[in-house]
């Protein structure tokens, strides 16, 4: 005979049986690749490191050599994006200025992540005067237009890329120390710091072991833009004629020079910036899904 429960009762849960508890890797990586713009950012970027790191490969002709014969040629069959004014492969130079472009900017903000990540560690732990000596230098450099530092920085050192990536991320750590900053000072009240220091454990085993492993989530965020930032900055520098020097392949360099050919071989320029703010958006989606992903509201939907 088949029973009922009655209102007052609830049902009885089987015993023994347990839900498996997700991984925080994976309620990051679920929350994120429910953000189709940050899944296309993944795959902007990933496709512009595959281009740069296979150029040779893919690359159907010599970056530098050129080829008189065939000066601002169109995009067809025998040159896919079209020729510059001494013939050589647009493509091409676009794969490997993909090179220059990438590792200035990864390079450039592992400089301004590193000092930003000592720095805010330093001013968030310690406090008092050196607290706020380190605040009043990130003010300052706050205060100096950025363009304006680059453009003497160039002007002094000669214009490679290993002066350049220097001097984006010289002018590029100051926001990463203040978002380091207040990471640390939200991180180190917390009970499992407090306990740790209460124990005895040492400062540096305190920073580095309970401190910026949590607080280190934003910096990555934070690192993501700025490799757009910094991309952006080297092709303003090579537009303006002060950045990666002539026959290496830049996208900056190449949209300079293709301008004085907008009426007759449009492809010149607008290919290179077209390819330019396609990286920036790339990063940029990128790092929107990363700030989504990682905020635990999101994790909890």
């Amino acid at each position: 005979m088949a029973t009922t429960l009655s209102e007052n009762q609830t049902p009885v849960k089987p015993v023994g049986l347990k839900t498996k508890p997700v991984s925080n890797q994976r309620r990051f990586w679920r929350a994120f690749t429910r953000n189709r713009i940050a899944v296309a950012g993944l795959v902007i970027v990933i496709l512009m490191a595959l281009g740069a790191l296979f150029a040779p490969v893919i690359a159907p002709y010599d970056p530098i050599e050129p080829h008189y014969t065939a000066r601002l040629m169109p995009p067809g069959p025998e040159f896919m994006l079209g020729s510059d004014e001494l013939g050589r492969d647009l493509f091409s130079r676009l794969l490997y200025g993909a090179r220059i472009s990438l590792v200035i900017g990864f390079i450039a903000q592992g400089v301004a992540i590193s000092i930003g990540i000592v720095l805010g560690l330093v001013a968030g732990w310690s406090g008092g005067w050196l607290d706020d000596l380190i605040m009043r230098i990130t003010d300052v450099f706050f205060a100096i237009p950025g363009l304006m530092f680059l453009i003497v920085w160039v002007t002094i050192f000669e214009p490679n890329p290993i002066s350049i990536f220097l001097a984006l991320g010289l002018i590029s750590w100051p926001s990463n120390v203040r978002m380091m900053r207040g990471q640390v000072l939200t991180v180190k009240e917390l009970d499992y710091v407090l306990s740790a220091r209460a124990l005895g454990s040492s400062t540096a085993r305190i920073l580095f072991v309970h401190i910026l492993p949590n607080a280190i989530g934003p910096m990555v965020v934070l690192a993501s833009v700025g490799i757009a930032g910094v991309i952006l900055s080297e092709s303003i520098l090579s537009f303006l004629g002060l950045g990666i020097t002539i026959p290496t392949p830049s996208w900056g360099t190449m949209v300079n020079t293709g301008k004085a050919y907008m009426t007759t071989a449009w492809w010149y320029s607008i290919f290179p910036g077209f390819v330019i703010m396609l990286t920036v958006l790339g990063f940029n989606f990128l790092g929107d899904g990363l700030l989504d992903a990682l905020q635990p509201t999101r994790h909890s939907k």
